[in-house]
């Protein structure tokens, strides 16, 4: 199978709900459908019925990230230069609105835009790798055509 790549970081928070899950999630969850089953007729409870769905996701999780875990490819961006690559973030200024946007790109298990992690896959990312402080890049969004201006690569 392929190699995922992530940061130190996104591996850790990865380990930590993976923690988490095996510690406190299962047990509890477990323990709720040892106490619904006590109120007798299955069929019909549905206590029963939540936790045991609750009880499936918790399991798929607990097989998704075990698997994203064994497949980590944990990269340093602290060990790396130059123009922009996995790891990196990067300061970039909308051409057309002025806005300025930070974005450090890591593995799709760690992306979450919200937090500034852009997912290497994402078509921004694919634009800005290789590109170095002071490039144009052109980047196509389903809202259209963006142009970005790479003001700022650090690898922190």
């Amino acid at each position: 199978m392929e190699k995922i790549p992530m940061t130190r970081a996104g591996h850790t928070a990865l380990d930590a709900e993976l923690k988490q899950l095996k510690t406190e999630e299962r047990p509890a969850i477990i323990k709720a459908i040892a106490d619904a089953r006590e109120h007798g007729d299955l069929s019909e409870n549905a206590e029963y019925h939540s936790a045991r769905e609750k009880q499936s996701f918790i399991e798929g999780r607990i097989k998704e990230l075990e698997g994203m875990i064994s497949l980590a490819d944990v990269i340093d961006p602290k060990s790396l230069s130059g123009s922009i690559k996995f790891g990196a973030t990067v300061t970039i200024v909308d051409e057309e609105t002025d806005e300025e946007k930070t974005y450090q790109i890591v593995g799709e298990a760690e992306a979450d835009i919200e937090r500034g992690l852009l997912n290497i896959k994402s078509p921004l990312a694919r634009a800005l790798i290789g590109k170095d402080e002071g490039d144009s890049v052109e980047v196509r969004t389903p809202g259209g055509v963006k142009d970005y201006e790479v003001l700022n690569i650090e690898y922190v």
